[in-house]
């Protein structure tokens, strides 16, 4: 493929930079191609990502295949599943930044012509599609895999059940024996977490923004075929080259609502809406946090997939997958035609997708499990720029009960394993937000230990933090503006009465706050230097996405 006016001729111009090529082992014919990047984010602390370098070799001979030089470059991932409940788990959305921030300046700095990204942690997956769309290069994004599920009992679980098994423990309902046998079953080998939780239902989303193929992301990671699909995606990647299609004509207002769409059907995990913001504020796309609201009300839910239902990520593959899930909401009408990676359009991916006779996981529009998506967008005194409710799991329309305010994620996980919390609680946990926390932690700690104790159905929970994608129960995260920010929520005190209102999208407290405004004082920053203190200060809202991008507009000026 003849390199015309590609962005790495201002490379292979330059008879020094060259020479350093050829030092790699490339030679006249590769330094003739493309440059293309290949961005991995392996490790080996976690499974989520363990197995990406795999994935690296047949994705690079795809492209070389197709007539590209491929260059393979690492960046980092932290791993929710094991910062959860500790301080690391504040460098988890931060990280999000970060990993598009890298991407993002290992493509410029060596001007490459296109980009393909390997992800698998929850936050690789919209910071992948964060620097696409940043860099408006012809980019393909594949997504590592859902793990198997574990074992127990002739029963299969998730880490999910791991976390809820902590609290179940703690109440005496099961032995320290019984803990320690689900922990050993739980994750058998490599892939992200196996419920419908945040990593599946971001691989999902990419399908529905057109950067990933569909169904490549559906195959699980320790499927022979995954490898088959890096390759694929290789000679893809040189196709976008070659036809100049760029993130831009795929990452549109309605693809995005599109995912969001999918999303809801899925009762998916609510960082869902965090990340979609996130990505559109790159694109620079105008999205309020209300059309999500609009989506998820017109979105019945058509999968039974944890962490409310029965059915893991690789079951779900296995029934017919995300174009299954596609093709019954474009048959229901509640999805746009756009176009994809492969060239075709999603309805002509999805139209003819084969389903899994018998199978359970996914049903049609009409024989739906919930009449509503999983999810919902509240405002009121408590949330006036907006919270995010997970509606998986419960069937409440109005919850109301006292406060019991916590000030972070540690007091009140105490207080819920030392049996503190009683039916009918509202636990309020407060300075977690983006700036903060730093860094929005995720509360499942907390989350699992309701489930466990037996209280999943009988308390709330608000919060300026996040949830994983395997909570589950009458939960409102991402409440703004926060406590650091001088929010409503930094104001309540224990015994305020909240109402939480599904069927008025309402959020309320009784009590005075502007009163209590004028003894209010800012708490001092939780972090005062590196990563965590950049952030805080330059973070945005949650209703903006809690982003550190500054996307060009039409305001800006060259």
């Amino acid at each position: 493929m003849p390199k015309k006016d590609l962005p790495s001729t201002a490379i292979m111009r330059q008879p020094p930079a060259r020479a350093m090529l050829r030092a790699t082992g490339l030679d006249d014919d590769a330094l003739s191609r493309p440059m293309i990047g290949v961005i991995s984010t392996w490790s080996d602390v976690s499974p989520c990502n363990i197995h990406l370098r795999t994935l690296a070799a047949p994705l690079k001979e795809g492209i070389r295949q197709a007539g590209g030089t491929p260059f393979e470059f690492n960046t980092i991932a932290v791993t929710d599943g094991i910062a959860m409940g500790t301080p690391g788990m504040s460098a988890s959305l931060i990280s999000r930044e970060v990993i598009a921030d890298s991407i993002e300046l290992a493509v410029r700095g060596h001007c490459l012509d296109a980009v393909a990204i390997l992800v698998g942690c929850d936050k690789t997956i919209p910071a992948a599609a964060m620097a696409l769309a940043r860099l408006d290069l012809p980019g393909i994004i594949l997504y590592g895999g859902s793990i198997q599920p574990g074992r127990h009992k002739d029963k299969f679980i998730t880490v999910q059940d791991v976390f809820e098994a902590v609290g179940a423990c703690a109440a005496g309902k099961i032995e320290e024996a019984e803990l320690a046998s689900i922990e050993r079953a739980a994750c058998p080998g490599a892939g992200a977490c196996g419920g419908q939780f945040t990593a599946n239902t971001m691989a999902m989303a990419l399908s529905m923004l057109g950067l990933s193929p569909m169904g490549a992301n559906d195959v699980p990671a320790t499927d022979p075929s995954k490898s088959w699909e890096a390759e694929r995606c290789g000679k893809l990647l040189m196709e976008l080259l070659e036809k100049d299609i760029r993130p831009s004509t795929l990452i549109t207002e309605d693809s995005i609502l599109n995912a969001a769409t999918v999303g809801a059907a899925t009762a998916g995990s609510t960082n869902l809406i965090l990340h979609l913001l996130a990505i559109a504020r790159e694109a620079s796309i105008e999205m309020p946090i209300e059309r999500f609201d609009a989506i998820a009300s017109r979105t019945p839910v058509i999968t039974d997939l944890k962490p409310s239902g029965r059915f893991t990520a690789v079951e779900m593959s296995k029934a017919g997958g995300t174009a299954l899930v596609a093709r019954r909401l474009m048959e229901a009408g509640l999805l746009k035609d756009g176009p994809t990676v492969t060239g075709r359009s999603l309805f002509d991916e999805v139209k003819n997708a084969q389903e899994q006779p018998g199978q359970q996981v996914v049903r049609t529009t009409d024989t739906a499990f919930k009449p509503r998506g999983g999810f919902a967008i509240l405002h009121g005194s408590l949330a006036p720029e907006g919270a995010v409710l997970k509606l998986s799991g419960q069937d409440k329309d109005v919850f109301m009960g006292p406060a019991r305010v916590f000030d972070g994620e540690e007091a009140a996980f105490e207080a819920v394993q030392k049996g503190r919390i009683k039916a009918g609680d509202v636990i309020v946990i407060r300075n977690e937000g983006p700036r903060g926390g730093p860094g929005m932690r995720e509360m499942l700690a907390v989350t699992a230990a309701i489930q466990g104790q037996g209280l999943g159905g009988d308390v709330a929970l608000i919060t300026d933090g996040r949830f994983s994608g395997a909570t589950h129960g009458f939960m409102v995260g991402h409440v703004a503006p926060e406590a650091a920010n001088g929010g409503p929520i930094a104001l309540i005190k224990d015994g305020d009465v909240i109402t939480i209102d599904v069927t008025d999208r309402a959020i309320e407290v009784s009590a005075n706050l502007e009163d209590r405004r004028k003894a209010w004082a800012a708490p001092a920053p939780r972090a005062l230097q590196g990563a965590y203190a950049k952030y805080a200060r330059l973070v945005s809202s949650a209703s903006e996405g809690a982003t550190t991008s500054f996307p060009y507009t039409k305001t800006h000026t060259d």
